[in-house]
């Protein structure tokens, strides 16, 4: 196949979208748009992106964050070990380079939460250095380019299309190739319908174009079923305000607040009220009522959720937990978007 630099380049500088991290393509500025973009669209991802530079301008401010205030500018994007990552990162850069991110791919590599992805977008973006930076849209681009059938989630199928995606990069200008492939699955070989191929600067070199073949591609092993969990909440309601639980500082949501709740657990109302009250907490006369039911997905886990929502009198938080106002929920707290459908009752 020629070489498909020259063409690629001329279409993105005339069609690329205006990004703020591309305006200014500093080496912090594209690791958090980076972070942020891996389980984000790019749109609902830049008012965070703004808000959180607003706040942290730079890496030794995000190193100091206090965790709270941390958590709180992530929410709404999920996956919170992603924002852990970044200050466990943002710390050892502070440490060991003097607060500014490394011109070196294996260091950048080596930093909590950058993966070889990150690693390629920042040190090929930002440092000229000229190493790939291979996500899901420049796997789908050379998917329909050579009509591979390979299944793309395979690692070593990923290593085979990484030499292909070098093959082509030019030396003088990786970061631009490395985005102008992003910016090409991103607007014009779309990953959900067709690929809008009479947009694309490689339409006649494209093979699965020719073979009619580009809506079956890319190919994806089979994902791993999900693990189904029931989940019983306890939504309580004093005079304080709503009673907040701290998870645990490992595992799933690490140290985030929730309402109190009881995972692998489907529970009735009575026995929420037992446990409750097993815990210190005044249940008080009020009768509960029953919490709409929901589900939320995590990547491994499924949560299946119902419980009760209880009015109680003016107490004492029990040991891990707090009372929290409505302001202070909208203000302090950070809600996992687990919740999401019990949010509007409590802010």
């Amino acid at each position: 196949m020629e070489n498909i630099s020259s063409a690629l380049l001329e279409w993105f500088y005339k069609n690329h979208r205006i990004l703020p991290f591309r305006t200014d393509p500093s080496p912090y500025h594209v690791w958090l748009s980076e972070i942020m973009l891996q389980q984000t669209r790019v749109s609902a991802a830049l008012p965070y992106y703004e808000r959180f530079l607003a706040a942290l301008p730079d890496i030794p401010a995000l190193a100091v964050c206090e965790e709270e205030k941390l958590h709180k500018l992530w929410e709404g994007l999920g996956y919170y070990s992603r924002v852990r990552n970044l200050q466990k990162a943002a710390r050892i850069v502070c440490e060991q380079y003097g607060g500014q991110l490394p011109a070196d791919y294996d260091a950048l590599r080596a930093l909590p939460g950058i993966g070889d992805y990150t690693a390629g977008a920042v040190a090929s973006i930002s440092f000229g250095i000229p190493v790939p930076a291979v996500d899901g849209n420049v796997l789908r681009v050379f998917s329909r380019l050579y009509n591979d059938p390979a299944a793309v989630t395979e690692p070593a199928v990923k290593k085979a299309f990484t030499a292909r995606v070098m093959e082509h990069q030019p030396p003088d200008a990786p970061g631009d190739y490395n985005q102008a492939l992003m910016e090409l699955g991103a607007l014009v070989c779309v990953p959900n319908g067709a690929p809008l191929c009479e947009k694309c600067p490689l339409a006649h070199l494209c093979a699965a174009r020719a073979a009619g073949t580009a809506l079956e591609l890319p190919r994806k092993a089979a994902p791993k079923p999900r693990r189904l969990q029931p989940v019983t909440l306890a939504l309580l309601e004093s005079p304080a305000g709503f009673l907040l639980q701290q998870r645990p500082q490992k595992g799933l949501l690490a140290g985030l607040w929730q309402p109190v709740l009881w995972e692998g657990e489907a529970l009735a109302a009575g026995e929420v009220l037992a446990r409750l009250q097993a815990m210190g907490v005044d249940t008080g006369t009020a009768a509960p009522e029953a919490l709409p039911a929901a589900k939320h997905i995590f990547s491994h886990i499924e949560w299946h959720m119902n419980g009760i929502l209880l009015h109680v009198p003016a107490q004492d938080a029990p040991a891990g937990c707090v009372w929290a106002s409505r302001e202070a929920l909208q203000a302090e707290y950070t809600l996992p978007g687990a919740f999401k459908a019990y949010r509007k009752l409590i802010v």
